[in-house]
């Protein structure tokens, strides 16, 4: 069983290497990165920012390495827009580590491979409500959705923990996954609602939101595989594909909003 963890740990881990997002592979972004790193986060320089960086940042585990890729993700960005090319995606890993388990899981059945699949599905559901917070309340009050980010990452925990350490229990699990579901479906819905006006693509959000709610009475209301291939569940993870690949889609248009209102910002000041 150790052999098995190891062996699967270490194909994760390649995994994460091989398949890394577009933006993280850029030579440019690499190279402002390196000498990002190398101009503030040593010596003086690193005191300095250690200085200037607000409490609430350092207690969410903020680097100066985590600052700089996040200045550099931007300096790609805006070059990219400037050449004409469709904004690369930086550090997707979240929703590729959810699926590479899940492959896992309905490749070779086992004790681990089941419990890997069921907690990423968790932790990608969590991470989507953690996600409306930031975009919702975070821009303005970060210290307020670094709270929020650190009690989800313990209701994860305690998830996780009690399905490992007392019982694994499928009908808890599903609820659990449904009730966060709602509460990442009411939250979005109402952002997008209050902000469509002025914020066209919101409705990509609302049809993936809607989709994705739609989707998961497949996990629900199960059948009888279909030609004894297919069943509910196999269904709804193909399913799920295209509007993964819509909800990037409005990422994407939101982002070049939130870069356009930043460089607005920046010229009048």
């Amino acid at each position: 069983m150790a052999e098995q963890t190891a062996r699967l740990l270490l194909l994760t881990a390649a995994v994460g290497l091989a398949w890394g997002s577009q933006g993280d592979r850029e030579p440019v972004y690499r190279d402002c990165v390196l000498r990002c790193e190398e101009r503030n986060c040593s010596g003086d320089a690193l005191k300095h920012f250690r200085s200037l960086q607000p409490i609430y940042m350092s207690l969410a585990g903020w680097t100066c390495r985590d600052d700089c890729k996040y200045e550099c993700m931007w300096v790609t960005v805006g070059l990219y827009l400037q050449e004409g090319h469709r904004v690369p995606q930086f550090h997707g890993k979240v929703s590729l580590n959810a699926w590479f388990w899940s492959t896992v899981f309905h490749t070779r059945d086992t004790d681990l491979t089941e419990k890997m699949d069921y907690f990423c599905a968790s932790a990608v559901i969590l991470y989507s409500v953690y996600l409306c917070c930031v975009r919702t309340v975070g821009l303005r009050y970060p210290s307020v959705a670094s709270a929020f980010g650190a009690l989800l990452l313990l209701l994860l925990t305690v998830h996780i923990s009690y399905l490992s350490l007392i019982r694994f229990d499928y009908g808890y699990n599903m609820m659990a996954n449904v009730a966060i579901g709602l509460v990442n479906l009411a939250w979005w819905l109402a952002w997008c609602l209050r902000n469509h006006r002025h914020l066209p693509h919101t409705r990509r959000c609302v049809v993936v939101v809607l989709l994705l709610q739609g989707l998961s009475l497949l996990e629900l209301l199960d059948f009888p595989p279909l030609f004894w291939v297919l069943d509910a569940h196999a269904i709804w993870h193909i399913s799920t594909i295209p509007v993964h690949i819509l909800f990037f889609r409005f990422l994407e248009d939101d982002s070049l909003y939130l870069l356009k209102e930043s460089e607005a910002k920046f010229k009048l000041a």
